[in-house]
């Protein structure tokens, strides 16, 4: 049985990787059909990925560049499905 967790702790990143990535490309293919405006939050999300994938790998002693990696690319894929609302900027205080 422990064969089996230490198959799934050395196999598991690059399973999300790969389904990540997969899911990434979909994403950004279809986007660049519909329009090409950047209006999501894909960069912010690397950030605050980068930021949590790093904490989590030092919490949990392992390999903490394999976390921050998979940090990153969790918050690009969240980041480009939540799109940025327009807000029309006026200077009403005249």
């Amino acid at each position: 049985m422990e064969e089996v967790f230490a198959f799934i702790h050395a196999a598991l990143p690059w399973v999300l990787t790969g389904l990540l990535l997969a899911v990434f490309f979909a994403r950004s293919t279809h986007r660049k059909k519909t329009e090409e405006k950047n209006d999501d939050y894909g960069i912010e999300g690397m950030c605050l990925g980068m930021c949590f994938g790093s904490a989590i790998g030092t919490v949990l002693g392992n390999s903490i560049g394999i976390y921050m990696s998979l940090g990153m690319l969790t918050g690009l894929v969240i980041g480009t499905y939540i799109r940025k609302k327009d807000c029309d900027r006026t200077d009403d205080a005249k």
